[in-house]
Parts: C-alpha cells; sequence; structure tokens
C-alpha cells in the first residue's frame, strides 16, 4: 500500500466527485463507481476479496486501528479531516471511514439459480432488506426490473449490510427479459387460494415480489407457475413487502435445504 495522502480542501477534485457519488442515487451507473460506507460495509467489501480504488478516512478514523487495519486493501489511501468526511456522509453519525469501488459487471440472467425478481419496488430500505435476507436464506440471483430502486445506491448498500457481495445482481431489466428466463415464477397474493405452507413449490424458481402499493405487473403474475397467499392469523390487512419476501426465502429453504 501507497502511503496515506492528507487533503484539506474541499475543492480536490475526488472530494468533489465523491460528494457527488454519496448523495446522488444514479450516480454510479454514470460514473462506474459505487462509496461504501461505514466499517461493517467496508470489511465486508475487503471479506469478499472486492477490487478496492480508494479508502477515504477521517482524521478520527485513521486514529482507530480497527478502521486503519482496512485501509491496505485499498489502492490509493486519503485521509481528510473530520468535518470534510462529514459533508460524504449520508448518516447522522459518520461511519469515519468509506471504499470507492468500481461497479460490479452486471451478470447475465441465470436460469439454474434460486432467484428473486423485484418488479418497481420504490422504497430503498425494502430492496435492501430483502437483499439481506436473500443471502442469508439461500436465494443467489436478484433480477430488478427497471423502475426498482437503485441496487448500488447508498441507502440499498446501508440496509442491504454487506448482502450485496454474496449475490448475482441485475437491474433495469425488462418483464420480456425475465420472461425469457424460463425460470418458474412464485408469485404471492392476499387473495390466492393456495396457503404458503402447504403449496408446492418449484425449485429452482423465481420469487416476484411488487411494488409495494401496486404489487407486481398483471403479465408477470399471469405468468406464474404458481401464486400463493401467505397466512395471517392476526388479521393484518398485508405484510411489509421486505417481511413478506423473507417468509417465501425461508420456506423455500426449509423444505429443500
Amino acid at each position: 500500500m501507497t502511503a496515506a495522502q492528507r487533503l484539506s480542501s474541499r475543492a480536490n477534485p475526488m472530494l468533489v466527485a465523491l460528494r457527488r457519488l454519496a448523495r446522488d442515487a444514479a450516480a454510479y451507473r454514470r460514473g462506474g463507481e459505487v462509496w461504501l460506507e461505514g466499517e461493517h460495509l467496508c470489511a465486508a467489501a475487503a471479506a469478499h476479496g472486492v477490487p478496492v480504488r480508494q479508502a477515504l478516512l477521517s482524521e478520527s478514523g485513521w486514529a482507530q486501528a480497527s478502521l486503519r487495519a482496512l485501509a491496505p486493501h485499498a489502492a490509493r489511501v486519503a485521509i481528510v479531516p473530520d468535518a470534510l468526511f462529514a459533508e460524504l456522509s449520508a448518516l447522522e453519525s459518520p461511519a469515519a471511514i468509506g471504499f470507492v469501488m468500481p461497479l460490479p459487471k452486471a451478470p447475465s440472467p441465470e436460469p439454474g439459480l434460486p432467484t428473486v425478481v423485484l418488479d418497481r419496488l420504490q422504497d430503498a430500505g425494502n430492496v435492501g432488506s430483502i437483499l439481506r435476507s436473500a443471502a442469508a436464506l439461500g436465494v443467489a440471483q436478484v433480477l430488478a426490473l427497471k423502475g426498482t430502486a437503485a441496487l448500488w445506491s447508498a441507502k440499498v448498500l446501508r440496509a442491504g449490510m454487506g448482502a450485496h457481495f454474496a449475490l448475482r445482481l441485475a437491474e433495469g431489466l425488462s418483464e420480456d427479459e425475465i420472461l425469457a428466463l424460463a425460470l418458474p415464477l412464485v408469485g404471492t397474493s392476499p387473495h390466492a387460494h393456495a396457503l404458503l405452507p402447504r403449496a408446492a413449490l418449484p425449485r429452482p424458481a423465481a420469487w416476484l415480489v411488487g411494488h409495494e402499493g401496486q404489487g407486481a405487473s398483471a403479465r408477470l403474475l399471469a405468468a406464474c407457475t404458481t401464486t400463493v397467499r401467505i397466512p395471517q392469523p392476526g388479521g393484518q390487512e398485508s405484510l411489509n413487502v421486505a417481511a413478506a419476501a423473507a417468509i417465501c426465502f425461508y420456506e423455500t429453504l426449509r423444505r429443500h435445504g
């Protein structure tokens, strides 16, 4: 690792670019770089061998041994005053370390993998939570349709808690691309007759998770091999979409291991 560079000017070109990257949810698509903020995300990237172009630490972060130990995973290291690092942070308490990594090349959808299809989900927290559950419960591939919250945005990354690095992620897909995958789709509906615990679940399959308010598209629902209902004896009208997805993933894992 080269020696750490100290930056003190707010007008430094690298800091200007990082502020843009940190504040714009879709900036990574244009620039091809992703901003990871916080020890947990940076440690997860390092553990998965993700190439890191730049590490940035605040002065107080550099004084912490655990954060300083992450710096050698980056090709370049810079240290900035705490106030300048805070300008990059979307957190109430800035995390003191961040990595810049190249945006991974999106893989082609793979038909033989347990999959979740995200159909225009709007809430970044929901998307990140679904990714986290997918990584924990045996879902290997996430396919996001156009209109879904940006998968590599800062909010989705924070909610995903490192799940991104364990999944095959593709976004900006069309319904035609999903249907061409020839992977059985399984949808959920509060009006379905089949209850999740007793319904036949194909494997591998793709769970279809739709827009928080509108649900999945009629075309994709019509293409589902199976549509199931999650029992809700408590009488609530519906579950949060991320909670519903986690229940479905777990049921598949429970049955098929």
